[in-house]
């Protein structure tokens, strides 16, 4: 992870509109177990594009993570309404284990409440 950060940020550096850049360097962090600078970059890379539902499914986690149940739910309503679920398994990878159980114990309980 310290070297994927290290490339990322020298992409981001290169051109500071590329948001994949952004992204991986989130992703690294993360990885690295700095979730509150993930989640900074994060919003920051969402600022510029409000839609982008790889980004949203990132900060729905650090959200739960953090137990802002409120709020994660609310960014997982976004990643919804942009019909770009097909997202959420890639990153599901890129997830800690107990982080990806958090997720999918979430989701499974929203989607049951919904059913109900």
């Amino acid at each position: 992870a310290p070297g994927v950060f290290q490339l990322a940020c020298l992409l981001v550096e290169l051109d500071t509109a590329d948001e994949v850049s952004r992204v991986l360097c989130a992703d690294a962090l993360y990885q690295m177990g700095r979730a509150e600078e993930a989640h900074r970059l994060l919003s920051l890379t969402l600022s510029r594009n409000p839609h982008r539902a790889p980004v949203l499914a990132r900060l729905a986690l650090l959200q739960l993570k953090k137990g802002f149940v409120h709020d994660g739910n609310q960014l997982l309503q976004r990643v919804i309404r942009t019909g770009d679920t097909s997202c959420l398994l890639p990153i599901m990878d890129i997830f800690k284990d107990e982080d990806r159980k958090l997720m999918q114990t979430h989701c499974h309980f929203q989607a049951l409440a919904i059913l109900k």
